[in-house]
């Protein structure tokens, strides 16, 4: 009989290598390389072809119920899942340590075992009476929940097979969870793959909504391979700086939604508060406006959010290196953005500092912000202060003009039911402007126009 080849098996990728070295060759990590059992030549021999129970297939039109979603009781979860947990289906989270996965789905547990539903909540980081101490300080003692502390998948799905099937389950969290039919310590990536395999399988035959929290790495990625986000229907990220009171909660993928909507949660001694108006947390409520400053109405799906921006510009004495710093935006756009202004309006930051900052720790991703960051920049660099109560929205191109973005009129309309009285975007906007708001909108075609408007008018 031939001897099975060794295979390394990446922690951090899952790359395959059939001979151990110190760092992997597709993800450069060092000593990430662990041994696994290899494939035997009667497993790689074997034929599926037969020996198995026929499957039935179902038309896309049969006449039968659909599942319906069930709601968490927190509207920002449910508006960040696409409507509610779907039965059946797999739900996976992940967050930097500390951010409030666990509290955020206790408190989910809580209001749907209060409201009739059966939950099981499975914790392998905290034994039990960790947790009912939480639940304790939020509140939430009294909730009908089943909680465990376990981290074996054999008894966690022993058990559970002998109940009738829960509306949700809660595993928290993947990594610690292990199967005595896989070699390896709890957290590799061939345990992370078997136990989450099972927990889905378990999950889709009782019809029973999974939820797994994940570690991340030092990068904000979820930890382990990266087919568990393949695995799963959803995968969520819970967002924000422990230093400030807001969280944001996102889902990066989603099979029965979008994924571009948001919900938004602010850390209270209770625990999360569910924020019904974001932009209150990222406008700083200040009645004098300052130099430097543009407020931009972002767009997370359907929902928008009025942050604020903020620049700064130091001149440098001759022959010093200038330092650019970014907070909450992209390095790369900021500096496209001072080329632009630099080459299409004759403005100089070359021998000056320019530091970027979006207030409240928010980060934005929408390209409609170019146009409130060079409000920023500029009125940072005239030392003028924008005019009072104004937003500032739309993309930038390399030859300096105005972009059209999307929904202009939905953030037009938040920015006047926030009584912000002026506005400032692209030219194919005046028509969004409704005329009971009372706003004054001026289109814009280029940046020149923009500096004009700031420096040449006091």
């Amino acid at each position: 009989m031939a001897k099975p080849k060794r295979r390394y098996v990446c922690q951090a990728c899952g790359s395959v290598t059939h001979r151990w070295q110190g760092q992997c060759a597709d993800c450069a990590e060092w000593n990430t390389l662990v041994e696994e059992a290899a494939e035997t030549v009667f497993s790689a021999k074997h034929d599926l072809s037969g020996g198995g129970r026929r499957i039935e297939f179902v038309p896309l039109d049969a006449k039968v119920p659909l599942p319906v979603r069930r709601k968490t009781g927190l509207a920002e979860f449910d508006r960040a899942l696409g409507g509610g947990l779907v039965p059946g289906s797999a739900v996976l989270m992940g967050g930097d340590p500390g951010i409030g996965k666990s509290t955020l789905l206790l408190q989910t547990a809580a209001q749907i075992a209060r409201s009739g539903g059966s939950v099981v909540y499975i914790s392998g980081e905290e034994a039990a009476g960790q947790v009912r101490l939480r639940a304790e300080r939020l509140g939430m003692a009294d909730a009908p929940i089943k909680l465990a502390s376990a981290t074996s998948v054999r008894d966690i799905l022993t058990t559970l097979g002998d109940m009738d099937a829960a509306d949700l389950l809660v595993i928290d969290s993947i990594q610690t969870m292990h199967s005595d039919q896989i070699e390896g310590a709890p957290g590799t990536v061939s345990q992370v793959r078997g136990c989450a395999l099972e927990l889905i399988r378990f999950a889709k035959s009782s019809g029973t909504a999974l939820v797994l929290v994940g570690h991340v790495t030092k990068d904000g990625n979820i930890a382990g391979p990266r087919v568990l986000e393949h695995m799963v229907d959803v995968v969520m990220s819970f967002e924000g700086e422990r230093s400030h009171q807001f969280r944001v909660l996102r889902a990066l993928k989603n099979r029965f939604g979008a994924v571009d909507e948001i919900g938004v949660f602010a850390m209270e001694g209770h625990g999360l508060a569910e924020v019904s108006n974001p932009s209150s947390l990222f406008l700083s409520g200040r009645d004098e406006p300052l130099a430097g400053s543009a407020v931009f109405p972002a767009l997370e799906g359907t929902r928008p959010v009025l942050v604020e921006i903020q620049a700064l510009i130091v001149r440098l004495q001759s022959g010093a290196t200038p330092r650019r710093a970014v907070v909450g935006w992209d390095n790369g756009r900021l500096a496209m953005l001072l080329a632009v202004l630099e080459a299409r309006c004759g403005l100089n930051f070359s021998t000056a500092e320019v530091y970027l900052n979006v207030a409240g720790g928010y980060r934005l991703t929408d390209p409609a912000a170019d146009l409130a960051v060079a409000a920023a920049l500029v009125s940072a660099l005239a030392d003028r202060p924008l005019p009072s109560r104004s937003v500032w929205f739309g993309e930038v191109s390399l030859a300096g003009e105005i972009r059209p973005v999307s929904h202009a009129g939905i953030r037009l309309k938040e920015a006047a039911k926030l009584g912000f009285a002026k506005a400032s975007g692209p030219r194919d906007a005046v028509d969004k402007v409704n005329p009971e708001a009372g706003m004054d909108y001026q289109g814009l075609t280029g940046l020149l126009n923009l500096v004009d408007r700031i420096v040449a008018n006091p």
